[in-house]
């Protein structure tokens, strides 16, 4: 669901299988857009061909967008976090749920 002026500035979107998607809106700016990556990563369960895979594809997703656009990812990556957050204490709680990877 988009609001009128979203969907307005909505240039297009494109599903790369399951776990990500994009979306291009145009800026006020001419000529560059912004693209927004929404992905989910594969659990640690996943064996190694289908987190490579996921890797490699949004990799490649990410390289198509043209340099000079705002490109943004985001998404569940599926980190581990642990207490220790010095260095991180702007963007990282203090919370622990097994070894940082």
């Amino acid at each position: 669901m988009l609001s009128k002026v979203a969907r307005i500035a909505l240039v297009g979107w494109e599903s790369h299988g399951s776990r990500i998607i994009k979306a291009s809106l145009k800026t006020k700016k001419d000529g560059i857009s912004m693209n927004i990556i929404q992905c989910y990563a594969p659990t640690n369960d996943s064996n190694d061909d289908i987190e490579n895979q996921f890797y490699e594809r949004l990799q490649s997703v990410i390289e198509k967008c043209p340099r000079m656009d705002l490109t943004i990812l985001m998404g569940d990556l599926n980190a581990k976090v642990r207490i220790d957050n010095t260095g991180y204490e702007d963007i990282m709680g203090r919370h622990e749920l097994g070894e940082r990877n």
